[in-house]
């Protein structure tokens, strides 16, 4: 078996702001705007590409994922049990679906914007010893609701293909990546695989994105890792991150050229030699690859 690359790209600081589970970041192109956000912080901050100035906006909520509209000014969120419109502007959050809502053992996390136009979200058991008791939802513009697969641990890593006909989804505990054919138009899945498997030591998946060449970059958030795929599964790229739980990938800038890595800050290790200073912090570095626009969610 081939060993895929190390990539020695240079990896650095992006902000000062430290989580204790920075999520979800996500590029806005039409105001040079990155976006990501702290779970249990309840918090949702933005950064001006250009001038690197941060605003910090209160959630009433745990917001596991959140993603773009056809509104600049509005975002869709994921609380923990419901989704809705965020208005930046005024500050206040407009409930379109409750999802799980009687159900304490789960909550919202893992989200995207499809090439549909829906909101594609997972639920995750939020519960030390987790179980496959979660699932994979997609939300209409008109809060109309769809379980799309049943029997997930911690749904993760949504991502598509350039071209919107694949669809890939993770299930963390697990450790697997899988695909679907997906009609970008009505967001229909069929043909459901397997397209990795990783494994604690080679990073199982946390959040993913597709670059424009068609490979997905997963968080190894197990291994201090972000993986490369091929889009027929190959591991090719292992990129090593300077803390031992990223997140998520996300490219952004004015070319799509920079990748912007998020990270949990795990719990003190009494037995550890110091503290770790740097997890919980959004990193920058050149990947030698291009991502793609976002979607928009159908207003």
């Amino acid at each position: 078996m081939t060993r895929p690359r190390q990539n020695t790209a240079t990896v650095t600081r992006l902000s000062d702001i430290r989580s204790d589970l920075a999520e979800s970041p996500t590029w806005d192109h039409r105001s040079q705007t990155l976006f990501w956000c702290d779970i249990p912080g309840k918090r949702l901050i933005a950064r001006d590409w250009a001038s690197g100035a941060e605003t910090i906006r209160k959630m009433p909520d745990v917001i596991g994922s959140f993603g773009l509209t056809g509104d600049p000014d509005v975002l869709v969120v994921a609380l923990r049990d419901r989704v809705g419109l965020y208005h930046l502007g005024k500050e206040s959050f407009e409930p379109l679906v409750s999802i799980e809502e009687d159900d304490t053992r789960t909550r919202l996390n893992d989200g995207k914007v499809g090439p549909d136009g829906a909101f594609w979200i997972g639920t995750m058991d939020d519960r030390p010893d987790r179980q496959p008791i979660a699932a994979l939802y997609r939300v209409d513009r008109h809060g109309g609701c769809t379980r799309v697969v049943d029997g997930v641990t911690v749904s993760n890593g949504l991502a598509w293909s350039p071209d919107g006909r694949t669809l890939y989804h993770a299930d963390s505990r697990p450790g697997l990546i899988e695909a679907w054919d997906f009609d970008p138009q009505t967001g229909a899945c069929a043909n459901r695989r397997l397209f990795a498997q990783m494994a604690n030591d080679s990073g199982r998946p946390d959040g993913g994105t597709v670059d424009a060449g068609g490979c997905y970059w997963s968080a190894g958030v197990s291994a201090g890792v972000v993986n490369r795929f091929s889009p027929d599964g190959r591991l090719v790229e292992t990129l090593k991150m300077p803390v031992p739980r990223p997140t998520m990938p996300c490219f952004c800038g004015p070319e799509l050229d920079t990748l912007v890595v998020t990270s949990l800050r795990p719990p003190l290790d009494p037995n550890a030699a110091g503290e770790d200073t740097q997890s919980g912090l959004v990193f920058s570095l050149d990947p030698d690859a291009r991502g793609l626009p976002g979607y928009l969610f159908e207003l």
